[in-house]
């Protein structure tokens, strides 16, 4: 179908209208009963949400394998010396952050069906070639692969989340996929422990991990693309009418419905908005964190005084708590509808923790109670990361924006993961005491970078207040999109206004663009 050139009148960041050509048509408003839309989103959980949390699932397990699998002998069985290990750790980060640029563009030009499959398909070969490596280079070379393709993993997540479900509904769907970094902690720990009782002259523990969680994930990759639908208009599992409705439930997110045509408007747009830039410094601070269980939590427990048995059996409530935090940090923003709050209340812990691992570490080891409890503690950080992504996916607007703003973030994820590894020296074993404390300093500056980003939403909110009263529409509009239950577009017009709220909600705009757009906190 073609469509007419849509015109924004005023934008604050122009001297001159902004005009384009469009290939996505705006779908008609439709008539949208609550049980429509519960059976929609119902429907919409069975098909796509499942395979979200399958999928991230085998991401976070075959990524973060590489700790335990060295706590059963890989360091020393492949020879590894000095910062070898942390090269290793960090490589895949590395991948990662060099590939932002064009995975931010393969996101919205190829469909997520297909892209998805290969992702998987080829980060689940390279996680079963790690048993393969006997050496430096061919770890370093497998991790590598397996950060390529992983780059566009989380991006990609969120972006799919963003475009079927309502601003509402999704801090409880990025936790549900976002949660089996926990289920995957447990798991990955229960079966290390369980492998290293395999006794075999040929096969190392560490290599048979590798290879059931990679075999797991190339058989997984056909079940994406028999499962998996890109979007609304390709969904197999909607018929026409349901495909309009599910268009409609989205209406007052304000975020478009997605589009394949790369604009590099909306790359501009990005680097020139404020809020890109502090959702790019909380990622970073956050994930350098986050290095201290991925990479070294097996290791630190062991340097508790634990033997490998109960090092790894350690990690299975690290996994659980890491799951609780998720879970909770979602649910109290989708309860208070204060992500920045919520998200600086789960810091706080963490900050707990390290300074806990830092203050009960002797000169020979760990006060061992107390340090366990900081280790437990800085598992709150895994409620940071999806609220981060939900907060970005409620305030950004235009396909190409969520996507390059995604891979933003997901480029200071890898950076935090590179960084992070080497902060901890292998001369500061067992304790890391320099590195414990640089990682609390980040996360203090993390506490300021969250207030500041709430003064800059509200910011925004009075920029998009003027632009709707230049436009001849009211000045303060309800953001429906937060509602629990559905309410239509149509019931929140103001009397006299003269202008239809909700026309430019579907199309590819971005939140600079489209005036009816409201910022969440």
């Amino acid at each position: 179908m073609s469509t007419p050139k849509e015109t924004v009148a005023y934008n604050e960041h122009a001297d001159v209208d902004i005009e384009r050509d469009s290939k996505d048509v705006a779908p008609e408003p439709v008539t949208l009963t609550q049980e429509d839309n519960d059976r929609i989103r119902h429907k919409t959980d069975k098909r796509i949400l499942s395979i979200l949390i399958w999928i991230y699932f085998l991401q976070i397990l075959d990524k973060s394998v590489l700790g335990l699998g060295n706590v059963w002998g890989l360091s020393q069985d492949t020879g590894l010396k000095g910062q070898d290990y942390s090269t290793i750790a960090s490589i895949n980060a590395i991948a990662q952050l060099a590939w932002q640029p064009f995975s931010s563009y393969l996101l919205v030009r190829v469909p997520a069906r297909h892209l998805m499959t290969g992702m998987v398909l080829g980060w689940g070969i390279a996680a079963t070639c790690m048993a393969a490596a006997h050496n430096f280079g061919g770890l370093l070379a497998t991790r590598f692969l397996l950060g390529l393709f992983e780059a566009g993993c989380l991006p990609l997540f969120g972006m799919l989340t963003a475009q079927w479900y309502r601003r509402a509904e999704q801090p409880s769907r990025v936790a549900a996929w976002y949660s089996t970094n926990g289920l995957a902690t447990i798991f990955g720990s229960f079966l290390s422990w369980a492998l290293g009782h395999v006794k075999n002259e040929h096969v190392k523990a560490w290599q048979l991990i590798f290879i059931i969680v990679g075999v797991i994930t190339v058989l997984s990759a056909p079940l994406v693309w028999f499962v998996l639908d890109s979007d609304i208009e390709s969904a197999r599992f909607l018929d026409e009418r349901e495909k309009a409705q599910a268009y409609e439930r989205l209406r007052a997110n304000n975020t478009g419905t997605g589009s394949h045509e790369y604009k590099f408007s909306q790359v501009w747009e990005m680097f020139y908005d404020p809020k890109s830039w502090l959702w790019l410094f909380m990622s970073l601070l956050l994930n350098i964190g986050a290095s201290v269980s991925n990479a070294f939590g097996p290791t630190l427990i062991a340097g508790f005084g634990f033997d490998k048995g109960t090092t790894s059996l350690l990690n299975i409530p690290f996994g659980a708590l890491q799951f609780i935090a998720i879970i909770a940090a979602s649910y109290a923003a989708q309860v208070w509808r204060l992500k920045g709050a919520v998200l600086a209340i789960f810091v706080i812990p963490v900050i707990i923790g390290l300074a806990l691992l830092y203050t009960q570490s002797t000169s020979t080891g760990f006060k061992q109670a107390p340090a366990l409890v900081g280790f437990y503690l800085i598992s709150a950080l895994y409620g940071g990361n999806p609220l981060i992504v939900t907060w970005m996916a409620a305030n950004t607007a235009g396909q190409t924006k969520k996507s390059t703003i995604m891979s933003l973030y997901n480029a200071g994820s890898a950076a935090g993961n590179i960084i992070g590894p080497y902060l901890f020296q292998s001369k500061d074993k067992p304790q890391y005491r320099p590195g414990v404390k640089i990682v609390m300093g980040m996360f203090c500056a993390l506490l300021a970078v969250i207030g500041l980003q709430v003064i800059v939403l509200g910011f925004l909110n009075k920029q998009r207040q003027r632009q709707r009263v230049a436009n001849g529409k009211p000045e303060f509009i309800k953001d429906t999109s937060m509602s629990s239950k559905w309410e239509a577009q149509e019931e929140v017009q103001e009397e006299g206004a003269g202008v239809r709220l909700g026309q430019n909600a579907l199309l590819d705009l971005t939140d600079f663009e489209n005036d009816e757009m409201v910022y969440v906190y």
